[in-house]
């Protein structure tokens, strides 16, 4: 079982498939390396396709200190992966807690990154959000210590952005409940507080969001509405970002409509890689809706 040793020492597991350009998955809270079954499959047929766990996330290490988890080492753990397998750059591909971290490694390490797809990211990033989101992650790493891993994927699971996939698919949806029950609970509390509960607000990175051009896609279902707004948002800040809602979906979207997650996914890969990926333009950008007062300015 292959595994990189982070920063600090702590092993992740890690398993490469496929030849040809590197893309890294980056999994959510509620997932890990095996939510990128149906990515693997489609992707590695023209890539090589890397998917880790996590810290805290068996078989990787899970370290007991809450002060081993955090957002800037999410970052250091994508670059420990990729330092494992001697790729220097890569498309990096990160859903919700993944996403998150996908957004810090090309604020942090840009020149490794060839793309960046940001799916399903926005959770309390809305400076409105701030303390209900800090709280409720408090409450989440309260029970799962309290209640155990079983009992609190059972309820964790019937949030209301998960929904949609419940409705639309109820096989995927039971395995992934399954593989949700295998997880560590202190890994998962640890995650909660030092990683989700201390990672800053995405309006507070927003000058240096300005700054990214790096080709960025933007990627969101339009049932996860703690994300839609913030999916806006990048996509005005970012020069570089174009914005994507696939619909009647829900957070886990590459599990909840796996092909139109890997058609958008791979098309956004063949064209940033392409050199031909546009910036934003600074016409497009004038408080006027038509032009035609700015013309006559």
């Amino acid at each position: 079982m292959p595994y990189a040793v982070a920063s600090d020492g702590v092993r992740l597991h890690y398993q490469s498939t496929g030849q040809g350009e590197p893309i890294i998955f980056v999994h959510e809270f509620a997932g890990d390396s095996r939510s990128w079954e149906a990515q693997v499959r489609h992707f590695s047929r023209q890539y090589q396709c890397v998917v880790f766990d996590a810290r805290g996330y068996p078989p990787s290490d899970v370290p007991e200190s809450v002060q081993a988890y955090s957002q800037a080492q999410a970052v250091r753990d994508i670059a420990s992966v990729m330092d494992a397998l001697e790729i220097e750059k890569a498309h990096i591909v990160g859903l919700s807690m993944g996403g998150f971290a996908t957004l810090h490694f090309g604020l942090t390490l840009p020149a490794r990154a060839l793309s960046l797809c940001v799916a399903g990211v926005g959770y309390g990033a809305e400076p409105e959000k701030r303390s209900q989101f800090r709280h409720e992650a408090e409450v989440v790493a309260s029970s799962l210590m309290d209640i155990g891993m079983e009992a609190f994927a059972q309820r964790y699971a019937q949030g209301p952005t998960r929904i949609p996939f419940q409705r639309d698919d109820a096989r995927g949806f039971d395995e992934f409940v399954e593989q949700l029950k295998t997880h560590s609970a202190l890994g998962s509390a640890n995650t909660q507080l030092g990683v989700q509960r201390e990672r800053p607000s995405l309006y507070d990175l927003q000058d240096d969001l300005s700054r990214l051009t790096v080709p960025t896609l933007v990627l969101n279902g339009d049932e996860d509405w703690p994300c839609l707004a913030p999916g806006l948002m990048l996509k005005r800040v970012i020069p570089s970002a174009a914005l994507c809602v696939l619909p009647n979906c829900g957070h886990t979207i590459n599990l909840e409509v796996p092909d139109q997650f890997n058609k958008v996914v791979g098309d956004f890969m063949v064209r940033a890689k392409s050199g031909r990926w546009p910036m934003r333009q600074a016409a497009a950008m004038i408080d006027s809706i038509t032009g035609m007062e700015q013309k006559r300015s």
